[in-house]
């Protein structure tokens, strides 16, 4: 039996890499897929968004939502901000890459930033279990006022399809997180538990915008 590829080598279980760059995503997704997209405010002000933008750029997102986060290791020709799909404008021409340069490069406690190639093991609460979802970083945003991430599910994952995290700072000072997805169960195991699938993803959605918006604290601001 041929050994177990790495976790980086592993390809997406999805075609649609990038798809949720989408404006459109809502009306014209992957077919088969379910899309979704939440908007919500979640502070005002430059100590808000540095806290928003590092702690979504370093999994603290989904740390602080209850996921264990094992980064894999991966080879630096892959992980150099090299892996970068093909993206697509509203009129279906390719797109840049959306990576810019960037002096800040680590977290406040000196884990690097989220590069396009990151591959990663989700541990996530299932009930009384804890499932576990592989997944690898497909593009990042990394602009002057919004910034973010997408990943895409890898073999393993409970589900197929992308997530996106994007904070953006307005011109009025307030800050925002968009999350968008498409997704379908994996396999018939996860088709037969959808109900409870489309709850849990629910909850932990809701627990994504709770992480950024609660009290900041006195070295980040009140």
């Amino acid at each position: 039996m041929p050994a177990k590829l790495p976790l980086w080598e592993r390809p997406v279980t999805y075609a649609s890499v990038g798809a949720t760059q989408s404006a459109d995503l809502l009306t014209k997704s992957p077919s088969g897929y379910r899309p979704f997209r939440q908007r919500m405010r979640i502070g005002h002000g430059d100590a808000r968004w540095d806290y928003a933008w590092t702690e979504v750029m370093s999994w603290g997102i989904q740390r602080n939502s209850g996921f264990r986060v094992d980064v894999a290791d991966v080879p630096a020709a892959v992980s150099d901000q090299t892996y970068v799909p093909v993206a697509f404008d509203e009129a279906g021409a390719p797109v840049a890459d959306t990576v810019a340069g960037d002096e800040v490069v680590f977290g406040s406690d000196g884990a690097p930033f989220i590069v396009p190639g990151d591959s990663v093991v989700l541990g996530i609460p299932f009930g009384p279990f804890q499932v576990t979802a592989p997944a690898r970083v497909v593009y990042v945003v990394n602009e002057l006022n919004r910034r973010g991430f997408a990943y895409g599910t890898l073999p393993g994952h409970p589900e197929s399809g992308e997530e996106s995290f994007i904070v953006e700072q307005t011109e009025d000072g307030s800050v925002w997180l968009e999350i968008s997805a498409f997704s379908r169960p994996a396999n018939a195991f996860w088709w037969l538990v959808y109900p409870v699938l489309r709850f849990s993803q629910a909850y932990y959605t809701r627990r994504y915008f709770e992480s950024l918006s609660g009290a900041l604290s006195p070295t980040t601001g009140a």
